[in-house]
């Protein structure tokens, strides 16, 4: 087969996400249209208000709007409800390579989606935006309740989190018996996550003039062993119903200096801790701390992992469903997701979306096509028939 690679003109217009195509489009196409509408965190207005004009267009859907995130859920009466989220913003864009607009590499079920969100998560997107137009309308009913919700500000700290303002504006809204996040996980379920602990380590000196450093102290230096003991840390392995996780905790980021002439009297070493969800976050913290006993930490940002609650009746049977589709056993996220903040409000969540999470916020970001079409039908397939 001959590979063609070229900047993908979607039937659909980017700047519309025209309503009255989305039903009937090629999933790439909206894949595509809405990629091409840039949504870097923070800079989501745009995608929002297509999005809310394509859900608005649909008589079977009730639809909200809190800041750029949109909520739209099916009122069938159903005894049960499901509630299907995603993020719409992006990590930030690169300019060389660019990687916006998308372009389309290969043909047929072998082609690739390249550009920034592909994989995490306009490709989830997509399925939901498809699925949210198709399922409640005439002859399409699903068995249960449907709410769909796009939301913004998941790649920041989580105090911005978009799906976060819901819960505490609108909580009603995200009220259900299961969950499912579209997160990339290769069209296979990904359960819990890791929580995820941000903190400062920080070291003080005496400023001095860099031609006579002995009459200061060097802080940057004084950092030396919080790099020391990070090189040398061995994280864990953790088991956790049936999952293994994997923990990390690694130096993101370090500054320190305000001239070329003086000796620091400051640096700050910023540290990530990804932690199973066996810890809270006051053990993750109370762990951090004892690794760095002696220096001056002070926490910016955390968030709780979620177990992996695939023994729930409804979550069994999605694995069971998503199994026989796909043939992808379940597998632990190791990034945090919203499956915690749903966790946190009693609702059982699994990941499940069109990627490969190895390449989230990678530059070359890129999605086979097909994995589209085997979420998108999974899930429907699920919807139709659950309950």
């Amino acid at each position: 087969m001959t590979s063609t690679a070229s900047a993908h003109q979607p039937r659909i217009d980017p700047a519309l996400v025209d309503p009255a195509v989305v039903a009937s489009s090629d999933l790439v196409d909206l894949l595509a249209a809405i990629c091409d509408i840039p949504s870097v965190s923070g800079a989501e207005t745009a995608l929002a208000d297509a999005i809310e004009r394509v859900l608005r267009a649909q008589p079977h859907l009730d639809v909200l709007r809190d800041g750029d995130a949109v909520v739209a859920r099916t009122r069938l009466g159903r005894a049960r409800r499901v509630v299907v989220a995603g993020h719409i913003d992006t990590v930030p864009l690169t300019t060389d390579p660019p990687n916006l607009p998308t372009r389309l590499e290969g043909e047929g079920g072998d082609a690739v989606l390249h550009g920034r969100g592909t994989v995490d998560m306009k490709g989830g997107v997509a399925v939901m935006l498809a699925l949210a137009v198709e399922l409640g309308r005439p002859g399409r009913e699903p068995a249960a309740d449907l709410t769909w919700v796009f939301y913004d500000h998941e790649e920041v700290e989580s105090a911005l989190n978009g799906l976060g303002r819901v819960v505490r504006n609108h909580p009603d809204l995200l009220a259900g018996d299961f969950a499912i996040l579209g997160e990339p996980s290769e069209a296979g379920i990904e359960g819990g996550c890791n929580g995820t602990l941000r903190v400062d380590v920080r070291t003080t000196g005496v400023a001095a003039h860099s031609a006579r450093a002995w009459t200061g102290a060097n802080a940057i230096h004084a950092a030396a062993p919080v790099l020391a003991r990070l090189a040398a840390y061995e994280p864990r392995d953790v088991e956790v119903d049936g999952l293994v996780y994997r923990e990390g905790m690694n130096a993101v980021g370090i500054s320190g200096g305000i001239a070329g002439n003086v000796i620091p009297d400051a640096c700050t070493v910023t540290v990530n801790y990804r932690f199973a969800p066996s810890r809270s976050v006051a053990e993750a913290e109370a762990h951090v701390r004892e690794l760095f006993d002696g220096f001056d930490v002070v926490v910016t940002d955390a968030a709780g992992g979620a177990r992996p609650g695939l023994d729930d009746p409804l979550a069994a049977e999605f694995v069971d469903a998503v199994l026989a589709t796909t043939g992808g056993a379940p597998r632990p996220k190791y990034g945090w997701t919203d499956v915690a903040r749903f966790a946190e409000l009693g609702v059982p969540a699994v990941n499940f979306g069109p990627g490969d999470p190895l390449l989230a916020h990678k530059d070359d970001e890129r999605l086979p096509v097909a994995q589209l079409a085997a979420c998108r039908d999974a899930l429907r397939t699920w919807l139709l028939g659950s309950g």
